[in-house]
């Protein structure tokens, strides 16, 4: 793999982490109470983002290869594998949760 594919992977799994780091939406608008369709409009909105960076890489190497939706379901889980340890944290570990 090159330099490019790993700064995506990282960049992938920061954007997975965020929505649970923080009590604000889309890292911008503060908010009260942050609940799960935030942080799921936040995974989606970190998922195109990392989508697009990856179909650019992939554009400026060559063509852009088609794919099925196969390819698209097991990027999703991925990306949410990478999503685990912040999810974890915020719902489990994290003491101000505790009721």
């Amino acid at each position: 793999m090159t330099s490019p594919m790993y700064i995506l992977l990282l960049l992938a799994f920061i954007f997975a982490n965020a929505p649970f780091l923080t009590q604000r939406l889309l890292g911008i608008f503060k908010l009260k109470h942050k609940h799960i369709g935030h942080h799921l409009f936040e995974l989606f909105v970190g998922f195109c983002i990392t989508a697009a960076l990856a179909w650019l890489l992939e554009s400026r190497a060559g063509i852009v290869h088609h794919q099925d939706w196969e390819f698209y379901v097991v990027t999703i889980c991925l990306y949410l594998i990478f999503a685990f340890p912040a999810f974890v944290w915020r719902y489990f570990w994290s003491g101000r949760n505790k009721e």
